[in-house]
């Protein structure tokens, strides 16, 4: 019994040439997946914006600092998580600086709000400030 066994897990699974596979496989083109993000970034409300497209896994975009952003993104945990309602934040103002990040990050969709208007505010834009490039003078 223990030959036959064996015998069995011998056999190759693959399938005559003539007939076609059961299994496929999609590889995300350059650009796309689970780490695609469009930075925007404005040194006020009213100022013109920056735009840039991140990518991660591997670095890539148009972003001045992509390696740097996907690290500090990564190093963060969950970057994208505001702070909670019930949060005590100083009320210690940062600067006009407006953020805004759209996309998909660990294959989740991302849609949120950065800015410097109190000390919780400035805490999360910190964790991830690279992601923001030089900040813009408000």
């Amino acid at each position: 019994m223990i030959l036959s066994l064996a015998a069995c897990g011998s056999e190759q699974a693959t399938p005559p040439a003539d007939q076609p596979s059961a299994t496929t496989s999609v590889q995300p083109s350059p650009g796309e997946g689970q780490n695609s993000l469009t930075v925007q970034v404005k040194a006020s409300p009213q100022a013109p914006a920056t735009t840039w497209k991140l990518n991660c896994d591997p670095a890539g975009g148009d972003h001045p600092k992509a390696a740097q952003a996907c690290a500090a993104l990564t190093k963060a945990g969950d970057p994208f998580k505001p702070p909670p309602a019930d949060q005590m934040c100083t009320k210690i103002y940062g600067g006009p600086q407006v953020a805004t990040v759209k996309g998909t990050w660990h294959a989740k969709p991302v849609d949120v709000k950065f800015t410097r208007t109190d000390g919780c505010e400035m805490s999360r834009w910190s964790k991830v400030a690279p992601l923001f490039g030089d900040l813009p003078k408000g």
